[in-house]
């Protein structure tokens, strides 16, 4: 072996070792919460479910400005009420995730009307629950526009500002069946598949961009609206999640910078148990 392999060998044992030292000693000692008092939060999906608890915890732990997007113009107006009634300034905007231009457009009336937005929430979910045979063309494709296609276009909009001020974080509530999938959700497990190698690339390429990061929430089945009578296996041993419980946690690892975050945390043996 000549010299020079032989020291980009060590080099990356080197590296390696640094980045396991470094990942113990954070997971042993408190982590730095970011501030989120000059901090303005979109959160897309913010009419109801996850969303709506994500923009009250959001402006409960000092967000200067919370924006709400979504299709349901009476779930945003219900929830925007709710933030302000709790003492922190909160707007929303008709947005479909789905469509490209129309995302575009309203990122362009956002930073008119509100400012440059410094925290991304990508939360907007859809899901059908049907097997693939049984499933209507348009929904299949509805599934894919909202659940992963959204992310590539709210992130277009939003990411290179931030990167201009060295300064943003973009959130992805995802779910742990992007790993462990489950039959009868096609449409949503593919999706949400999709979603994560999303996230998991741009955290990556992030990785070297001062101010800016990535939070990947992993979620177990949260009982909201979306995924009423669904049943699981052992629901003593698995019970479904609170999304206010999901919320204080997004928040949280968000603000400690922790890129990824399985909920509850025996979802990772689900993940080692399948591999």
């Amino acid at each position: 072996m000549t010299v020079k392999p032989l020291c980009a060998l060590v080099l990356l044992c080197l590296q390696i070792a640094y980045c396991v030292i470094k990942a113990g000693v954070c997971f042993l000692l408190p982590s730095k919460r970011k501030d989120l008092s000059g901090e303005v939060v979109l959160i897309t999906g913010g009419g109801r479910g996850i969303g709506r608890h994500l923009a009250k915890e959001f402006a409960k732990q000092g967000a200067k400005k919370v924006i709400l997007w979504g299709r349901t113009e009476k779930c945003l107006k219900e929830t925007c009420e709710e933030v302000t009634l709790g003492g922190s300034e909160c707007h929303y905007f008709v947005c479909d995730v789905a469509n490209r231009e129309e995302v575009y457009r309203q990122a362009m009336v956002v930073r008119e009307k509100v400012g440059d937005i410094t925290i991304l929430v990508n939360n907007a979910a859809v899901v059908h629950g049907k097997s693939l045979i049984d499933s209507d063309d348009d929904a299949l494709l509805k599934s894919q526009h909202i659940n992963t296609l959204g992310q590539f276009w709210t992130t277009k909009a939003f990411l290179p500002r931030m990167l201009e001020l060295r300064r943003g974080h973009v959130v992805c509530i995802n779910s742990i069946l992007s790993l462990s999938s489950i039959p009868g959700a096609i449409d949503y497990c593919t999706s949400k598949a999709s979603s994560l190698a999303f996230m998991e690339s741009l955290t990556l390429g992030l990785l070297d961009c001062p101010g800016v990061a990535c939070t990947t929430v992993l979620p177990f089945h949260t009982n909201t609206e979306m995924f009423q009578g669904m049943r699981v296996r052992f629901p003593q041993l698995f019970p479904p999640l609170k999304p206010e419980m999901v919320a204080q946690r997004t928040v949280d690892a968000m603000r400690t910078n922790t890129a990824f975050v399985y909920l509850p945390w025996t979802m990772r043996m689900l993940v080692l148990l399948k591999r």
